[in-house]
């Protein structure tokens, strides 16, 4: 089994966020693999282990430090780290995004077919949870989103979906793009040895050009979405600070009940 599994840079979502010529200011120092995408490379590995053979390809798209996003996979597994790193991705929308990945799964199918492409159901720093359907959409594949269980069998992925009221089980064929919850898996931790050998794993570097992907057809210029204004969020004006000297529970009490809160 062939799994490729789709994987994002993000910031630390703890950290103050700031922005630069209206993109999300991104460092290396400040940031980390999507949380959510570690489920997805849990399910990927969980998959090829059941089979008992097959390798797992980890993708990013972004500039110089989304290396770390599949670096973290490595870590954790994955056979096959690739990075799609062109300037002219900067400031891409999901859309563009997605046309990019759909490049790069592309070219990695021609030289053997993938069964799947698994992402997480969401990135942490849009919470849009729109890539997964986009992605499936370029690709011409099968989608089942939101699975909080991944099955695959006789040519066929089935995934178990948590609705607010019910259970739906739904199936596609292979090849599919698949996109989990983190009710799908525990993501296991990394061990040293997996840790050690990621730091010197050769990780592929691809291009728009490598990917047969027109500049003009993304990033800021041909993206669906502009950032008007981007400002820094105002100090809160109306915080009372208490220094505690023994007192500090009875001033948030009547905190509280002056404002009707206890």
């Amino acid at each position: 089994m062939r799994v490729l599994v789709a994987v994002k840079f993000v910031p630390d979502l703890q950290s103050q966020r700031s922005f630069t010529d209206g993109l999300v200011t991104r460092v290396a120092e400040d940031g980390s693999m999507n949380e959510l995408d570690e489920n997805a490379v849990e399910a990927a590995l969980q998959l090829v282990e059941a089979q008992g053979d097959g390798e797992v390809y980890a993708l990013t798209v972004g500039g110089p430090d989304a290396v770390a996003a599949v670096r973290k996979a490595l870590q954790l597994g994955a056979t096959y780290a690739i990075h799609v790193n062109d300037g002219a991705i900067a400031g891409s929308d999901v859309f563009g995004t997605a046309a990019v990945l759909a490049a790069a799964i592309r070219k990695v199918n021609a030289e053997a077919p993938l069964d799947l492409v698994i992402t997480g159901m969401a990135a942490l720093d849009g919470l849009t949870s729109m890539l997964p359907t986009a992605l499936a959409v370029e690709l011409g594949w099968s989608q089942l989103t939101f699975a909080s269980k991944l099955e695959v069998a006789a040519g066929e992925a089935t995934i178990v979906r948590h609705l607010p009221d019910a259970y739906e089980t739904v199936a596609a064929p292979l090849p599919a793009v698949v996109s989990v919850t983190d009710e799908a898996n525990k993501p296991r931790y990394p061990n040293f040895k997996l840790i050690m050998a990621a730091r010197t794993k050769p990780v592929t570097v691809w291009t728009l050009a490598d990917i047969g992907v027109d500049p003009a057809s993304v990033g800021a210029a041909a993206s669906r979405t502009t950032v008007i204004d981007a400002s820094p969020r105002p100090p809160r004006a109306d915080r009372t600070i208490v220094t505690d000297t023994g007192e500090a529970g009875t001033a948030l009490a009547d905190f509280l009940i002056g404002r009707g809160l206890a």
